[in-house]
């Protein structure tokens, strides 16, 4: 019976020591939110277009809508494929001085469209392989509530894998938050192709 107890009394422990690595209930529910949020964004946003309006573009070197969702539903792909690879990587905490940006700065960095960026040649619109807006909208929802329902669930010590990016290192949680700030980026440039005095009526 003691034997008993003192099996029961160290998962009771190593649960404790298990919970104390992960995420905080704050941590979760706020990328959590910021995930479910922009997705319903991009979704509202393309909600009732006609092809006209998916297709337009203000300007030859610009994005329409429908390359905007392309672009969007590829990067989520691949983003979390970094995310993943990073979490399965060793843990590298003493990297966390690296780390330059709270997880509100890093959102309001990502999401501001006044610093524009050029992607990598493989999200290049013409380069993504999906055909269609409504292929790219079932992409983007099949990662995102893959992504919703990871880190929910995840007890992984997300804040102890630190990842490189071009403007700087993140942890891994960090990475969810980027990954739905960079979605509402280009939900910006949608609604920015929508107020173009051209856009089909």
């Amino acid at each position: 019976m003691k034997k008993m107890f003192l099996v029961a009394s160290s998962i009771v422990m190593l649960s404790f020591l298990v919970a104390d690595n992960t995420i905080s209930k704050k941590e979760r529910n706020y990328a959590t939110k910021l995930l479910k949020d922009t997705e319903k964004a991009v979704f509202e946003q393309v909600k009732g277009l006609t092809p006209a309006q998916l297709t337009f573009k203000p300007a030859p070197d610009r994005w329409s809508v429908e390359e905007c969702v392309k672009h969007i539903a590829a990067s989520e792909e691949m983003l979390w494929q970094m995310a993943d690879g990073t979490i399965k990587q060793p843990a590298n905490p003493e990297k966390k001085s690296e780390i330059k940006f709270t997880d509100e700065q890093l959102v309001q960095k990502i999401e501001d469209r006044t610093n524009k960026v050029k992607t990598v040649e493989k999200l290049q619109p013409e380069n993504i392989p999906l055909k269609s807006t409504e292929e790219a909208l079932d992409s983007f929802k099949k990662n995102r509530e893959k992504l919703i329902d990871y880190v929910k669930g995840t007890n992984e010590d997300l804040r102890a894998h630190i990842a490189t990016m071009p403007f700087g290192s993140v942890d891994s949680y960090q990475l969810f938050l980027f990954i739905a700030a960079h979605s509402n980026r280009h939900t910006q440039q949608i609604m920015e192709v929508k107020a173009d005095p051209n856009f089909p009526k």
